[in-house]
């Protein structure tokens, strides 16, 4: 997760400001901000942008077979029901 570039935009960003002269530090830092945001990231849940366009395009592909069968269903009720329901006498 850490090789998007936005993250490697705010790792750079944070750990500039710091004074060149704490190089040890200054890595430390960059590691520990990056574990410490994985971790966040891993416990939000979140998908890449492939995984979430791969679910899609699945959800789309189930979403018109129901509808397909859907309409198989409809026809064949159509198709077997009485044509007309005669009332049951009510007492």
């Amino acid at each position: 997760m850490s090789n998007i570039p936005q993250f490697e935009t705010f790792f750079k960003q944070v750990t500039e400001l710091l004074p060149k002269n704490l190089l040890g530090l200054h890595r430390d830092l960059e590691k520990n901000l990056r574990v410490a945001l994985e971790a966040t990231l891993r416990r939000m849940n979140l998908v890449t942008r492939e995984e979430f366009e791969v679910q899609k395009a699945v959800l789309e592909r189930t979403r018109v077979r129901l509808e397909i069968l859907e309409a198989k269903v409809a026809a064949l009720e159509a198709t077997y029901s009485p044509q007309s329901q005669t009332p049951e006498p009510s007492e």
